[in-house]
């Protein structure tokens, strides 16, 4: 069941990802958006039979996946759904990139947690909760370290990958957003994750 689940989840990756490459707004911009989701999917294949992880961490690095190859297709930006959102809400930009920068904090959140616990990093429950957040806020800092060079590397090509439309919070707001996504992962599932880390560990009959 579980086998047949994730050969789901490679296939909904596949779809989205041939969709996502199919004349996107911007090229330069699609393989700066997509590269995590590219780079993660072979680590995750080539790990698999040596380390699964839980069901519920394949399936919010899909979900991230997915915002990240929908973010590159559309950029930012410009994704129409949050166009219309920003209409019925009186927002005066497209806020996309906030739901991709929760995103950046809530779930690998998740995924240290459970390496930790695994691995048993940090046995005391507390100090491994700062760690993560740590962790993830670590991430979110590089991530918009990443976005400066671009900027820098190679001028106005790098604007849609920015997504600060006009924006002068816009890098602090950013991991802001990873913060509150982290700590909100950790509250919200830890109790289901852990359920999940006995099941996978429990000997099979």
């Amino acid at each position: 069941m579980r086998a047949r689940l994730l050969a789901i989840f490679a296939l909904v990756f596949l779809c989205v990802l041939v969709w996502s490459g199919s004349a996107p707004r911007d090229r330069f911009t699609w393989w700066l958006e997509v590269a995590p989701a590219l780079l993660a999917a072979p680590i995750l294949a080539l790990t698999y039979r040596r380390f699964p992880l839980t069901t519920l961490a394949y399936t919010l690095v899909l979900l991230h996946a997915i915002i990240l190859m929908v973010g590159g297709h559309y950029t930012y930006a410009e994704v129409p759904l949050f166009d219309r959102l920003s209409a019925w809400m009186g927002w005066s930009r497209n806020n996309f990139d906030k739901l991709g920068h929760f995103a950046q904090g809530f779930v690998p959140a998740l995924i240290a947690r459970e390496v930790f616990i695994r691995f048993d990093v940090v046995p005391v429950r507390a100090w491994r909760n700062v760690l993560i957040v740590a962790l993830c806020l670590a991430i979110s800092a590089l991530y918009e370290l990443v976005e400066w060079l671009v900027a820098v590397l190679s001028g106005t090509d790098a604007e849609a990958f920015l997504g600060t439309q006009g924006y002068v919070w816009d890098t602090q707001s950013d991991m802001a957003l990873a913060l509150v996504g982290a700590i909100s992962s950790l509250l919200l599932l830890a109790r289901f994750h852990d359920r999940q880390l006995r099941e996978l560990s429990a000997p099979r009959s």
